[in-house]
C-alpha cells in the first residue's frame, strides 16, 4: 500500500510536540536521519494497520455470514470451472 492510499500527501505539514529518548534522539541526528520522514512513515503504517484492523472488526459479522455461505453452497462460480 502506497503512503498516498493511507492519506494525503499534499497536506500542508504542521509542527508537532514529541517526547523522544534522548540517546535515541542524538544517534538519529548523528546519523544524519530525517525525524520527520521516518516519523510519517511509521504513522503512515500505524494508521494502515489500525484502519484495517477497525474495518475487519465492523465487518466481522458480514465475512463470517459470507464465508460460512461459501462452505455450505461454494462459490458462485464453482460450476463453470474446468480446473
Amino acid at each position: 500500500m502506497a503512503l498516498r492510499d493511507v492519506y494525503d500527501v499534499e497536506a500542508p505539514k504542521k509542527a508537532a510536540n514529541l517526547s523522544v529518548n534522548g540517546d535515541l534522539l542524538a544517534k538519529a541526528k548523528e546519523l544524519k536521519i530525517n525525524l520527520s520522514s521516518v516519523l510519517e512513515r511509521a504513522l503512515a503504517e500505524r494508521v494502515a494497520q489500525a484502519e484495517r484492523e477497525l474495518w475487519l472488526a465492523e465487518n466481522a459479522d458480514s465475512i463470517s455470514s459470507y464465508n460460512d455461505h461459501v462452505e455450505k453452497f461454494g462459490l458462485f462460480g464453482d460450476s463453470a470451472r474446468t480446473f
